[in-house]
């Protein structure tokens, strides 16, 4: 007998849009004139991005290191559109949400600091009203996918149970947590896992 799946919560990378790290790196670099290494040492190879993901430093923090690493005053307009710069929306993806019942509560559980709710209102723009307001980013949670305890404390927030939540994630391991915490999870990685996903368990 097929769970009843009462709502759906999606990864965001790999997921509901694609991400390349280094056409993000390119757009600050041309923004700030300098060299690719030096925002790839910045953001990542120092742990910035992580500490952010995280929520273990705030957005004014994180924005401030960040400028301070590339030479140029960061604020967030240019964080989102480099964010943007490097991510790219499945189409098939989104018509596949596009097509779910408008009734079906839809939501997204991203290992993102907290800036990226702001991003991913415009990068999936065409169904962001199915996900507004329901918008999760680790760096809010203050924990990261797989911990079990994030997928606890997003339901909480979202005020929906476990055992009527369907989530999705290109990673196995976060899969793989998901279910510890009691949701229904599965793995997709593009338009067709997500179709198979849907009409497995009644929803499209």
């Amino acid at each position: 007998m097929k769970p009843r799946i009462r709502q759906v919560l999606f990864d965001f990378d790999g997921v509901l849009a694609h991400y390349r790290h280094e056409l993000r790196i390119a757009h600050l670099a041309a923004f700030a004139d300098c060299r690719h290494e030096r925002v790839r040492e910045t953001l990542f190879d120092s742990g910035l991005e992580t500490e952010y993901d995280g929520g273990l430093i705030d957005t004014a923090t994180y924005l401030a290191r960040l400028g301070d690493g590339i030479g140029t005053a960061v604020d967030e307009e240019i964080w989102i559109g480099s964010r943007m710069a490097g991510s790219r929306a499945d189409e098939g993806v989104l018509a596949h949400i596009g097509a779910l019942d408008p009734a079906l509560p839809l939501g997204v559980l991203t290992n993102n600091g907290l800036l990226m709710a702001n991003a991913i209102a415009r990068i999936v723009a065409p169904v962001f009203p199915r996900l507004e307001g329901r918008v999760l980013c680790s760096g809010g949670l203050q924990l990261r996918k797989p911990d079990t305890a994030i997928y606890a404390r997003a339901l909480e927030r979202l005020g929906w149970g476990a055992g009527t939540t369907l989530f999705v994630d290109d990673v196995f391991a976060n899969v793989q947590g998901a279910r510890s915490a009691g949701l229904h999870a599965e793995t997709v990685t593009d338009a067709r896992a997500l179709s198979r996903v849907l009409k497995r368990y009644g929803l499209a």
